[in-house]
């Protein structure tokens, strides 16, 4: 080999071992800001996932980063040691991209992980739970995000279309119970397919979004309705979406009954007896659209009867000039207390008993902390409130107890899953621990 074409080869092999050596050094160097990430969380408290999440299988993962961009929330996903793992548990609310762009199938999306359980219904992929006819959809199954309530009302309805026995005089096809954004999407599917379809809503068109502070920004993706086109929106407020969908409504004159709880279901054959504080309804089969809180979860506390203490923020600017306590550490409790300590003249604190706000929004908690270092919102974690006075309420916190003056107490500490009444009519109920 002559010296020319020895030279070539040095040369070559200089470069590419510059090549790897850059590679190994950026790797290496992404790995540990990536590790830093993740301690921090956990660090922080916000380790675990709030509800559905990403399981990634590295026997599968072959670390192309495709689930980190295709992620629409940021810096969720990241790669450690060259496979892909969640670097910031607590920001991810379940979109599910990441399953959809691995290459390999190594993502699968589940519920609760072995440290926190989540109570989810049995449903199976058509959305039928255990009871033949009843199906379930959106927040009840876990899946609260906007966009895929919606999709699964829609496909519930699909799977609604292939049961026997549908269009019998005398009775519904169908029965939607609830009027959120699965009940929106599975009676505007219910529609366009001709099924005799009613919606029965306890309390206001929208479900947990109805529930929603004055002006909260709603965070959802556009998603295609039957006979309507595209939801236009991705970020918007709550105001912003109810009139969306009232329209629709309106326009499309969907057969929806508004203050109607249903207070027991009974088999009628092939189909059901709705009974509920109006009358009864019989149908074929029922779609669950209901929200997860169930009873709200109370303080357990000497003075939580007083009409002061409420569960869910409707306005906060009933609550300026007052010396409000907000307790939670939800997405709903932090976003309650911002509200609040928007409006003039308040005194607001939040409580929590935990070291940190692992199931809020990494939105909300930036928020939280703008407010807390601009002196309008006062935070005490490893709290908890174990009196309620007219005048005042008494928080225990690291064995020192506190005396607050107080107008008004909202608990924003999640619901009980209406498990009882699941439970009255079939349908069975199992604790996640990190599976599908």
């Amino acid at each position: 080999m002559d010296s020319g074409n020895t030279l070539a080869l040095l040369l070559y092999g200089l470069l590419m071992a510059l090549i790897w050596g850059l590679y190994a050094w950026l790797r290496a160097r992404r790995t540990r800001q990536n590790l830093a990430k993740l301690n921090t969380a956990k660090a922080e408290g916000l380790g675990e996932p709030a509800s559905l999440h990403p399981l990634i299988d590295h026997g599968r993962c072959i670390g192309c980063g495709s689930c980190i961009e295709a992620c629409p929330e940021q810096k969720v996903l990241g790669l450690i040691h060259g496979k892909a793992e969640l670097i910031n548990p607590a920001a991810c609310i379940g979109h599910g991209a990441c399953r959809s762009a691995c290459p390999t199938q190594g993502i699968n999306l589940v519920f609760g992980t072995a440290k926190r359980g989540v109570d989810i219904p049995l449903v199976k992929p058509n959305f039928e739970s255990n009871v033949p006819g009843i199906f379930i959809a959106g927040e009840l199954g876990g899946m609260g995000l906007i966009r895929n309530a919606s999709e699964q009302g829609k496909q519930a309805v699909q799977s609604v279309l292939k049961l026997d026995g549908l269009h019998r005089p005398g009775r519904l096809d169908l029965v939607i119970v609830g009027a959120g954004p699965a009940g929106i999407a599975a009676a505007l599917t219910a529609k366009q397919h001709g099924l005799n379809y009613r919606v029965l809503e306890q309390d206001s068109l929208g479900g947990t979004v109805f529930q929603y502070p004055r002006g909260k920004l709603v965070m959802t993706a556009p998603v295609e309705l039957p006979l309507v086109g595209k939801l236009p929106f991705k970020e918007t407020s709550k105001e912003a979406l109810l009139e969306f969908w009232n329209r629709i409504t309106r326009e499309q004159q969907l057969k929806i009954h508004y203050n109607e709880r249903v207070e027991g279901i009974t088999a009628d054959g092939d189909g059901f007896v709705i009974n509920t504080v109006r009358g009864q309804h019989q149908c074929r089969a029922i779609l669950l659209a209901i929200g997860r809180r169930g009873t709200p979860r109370k303080l357990e506390v000497a003075g939580e009867d007083l009409p002061k203490v409420v569960y869910r923020l409707i306005d906060p600017e009933q609550y300026r000039n007052q010396h409000v306590l907000v307790v939670g550490g939800g997405d709903s409790a932090l976003e309650a207390a911002c509200s609040i300590a928007d409006e003039s003249g308040t005194t607001v604190t939040l409580s929590y008993r935990g070291d940190g706000f692992s199931r809020a929004k990494q939105k909300n908690r930036e928020r939280l902390e703008q407010n807390i270092q601009q002196g309008r919102l006062k935070l005490m974690l490893n709290s908890a409130v174990t009196q309620v006075t007219a005048a005042q309420v008494e928080i225990e916190r690291q064995g020192t107890t506190y005396q607050l003056a107080n107008d008004a107490i909202i608990v924003c500490a999640g619901g009980i899953l209406p498990t009882p009444f699941l439970k009255s009519i079939g349908i069975e109920v199992e604790t996640k621990f990190g599976t599908a």
